[in-house]
């Protein structure tokens, strides 16, 4: 089984993970209500894909289950 020889130091170890981190996630500008949405995914608060209705909206759902009761 494969041991270190030696302890890695503080400096050594630090540049071993500079590249490990988080990226920010890339947003465009939704162009039906302006909201962020990520490339290439519906947008998630109006539903719409290029140009298209694609996913049922949130307050869709929110009023027709108060017309319904």
């Amino acid at each position: 089984m494969a041991v270190p020889k030696r302890k890695v130091s503080r400096a050594r170890r630090d540049k071993r993970r500079t590249h490990w981190k988080l990226s920010a996630p890339v947003l465009t500008v939704c162009p039906q209500c302006r909201k962020p949405v990520r490339p290439h995914h519906a947008c998630t608060f109006c539903g719409f894909y290029q140009g298209m209705l694609v996913l049922p909206s949130v307050r869709r759902r929110q009023q027709t289950e108060q017309e319904g009761t």
